[in-house]
């Protein structure tokens, strides 16, 4: 039964360091207190393109440590500048490999909540929605709450 508790009260949220995202971390920990929930603050990494001679290339392996460790760092900074040191709930961070609407698809089994921001760093800014966003409107596998960036 505590396991079941324990998996119903997870919100997932998306946050990529940018305004939007830091609001839908602040949504989640609001939440999570209501709920008496945990929060799960996910990331996306991927690897750069690179181009050479004979077409596109994979990374090394010491390319794959320094993105992924550049992506801990940035989601550390981010929840920490967000939530401080001491959040009212327990939040853990985690930087997955993937696309960031996939990572966060994936995330959102057996959640109780996915939860992001209408914007994120990439894309177009007259957009009122963007893609991340919609995509998980449209194919998570809870509830999702996008909160809306409210500087405009």
């Amino acid at each position: 039964m505590a396991d079941q508790r324990e998996e119903t009260d997870r919100i997932v949220v998306g946050v990529d360091g940018s305004d939007s995202s830091k609001q839908a971390l602040r949504w989640a920990v609001r939440q999570a207190e209501l709920t008496l929930g945990a929060v799960e603050a996910v990331t996306a990494w991927d690897f750069p393109q690179f181009h050479g001679a004979l077409g596109w290339l994979p990374p090394s392996s010491s390319d794959e440590a320094a993105v992924e460790g550049r992506a801990r760092e940035e989601l550390a900074a981010a929840v920490a500048e967000t939530v401080g040191s001491q959040p009212p709930v327990e939040v853990r961070a985690e930087a997955r490999y993937g696309t960031p609407a996939s990572v966060l698809l994936n995330a959102s089994h057996g959640a109780s909540l996915l939860v992001v921001g209408s914007r994120g760093l990439g894309g177009f800014a007259g957009l009122l929605l963007g893609s991340v966003a919609q995509h998980c409107v449209q194919h998570a596998a809870c509830p999702v709450v996008v909160v809306r960036d409210g500087t405009r």
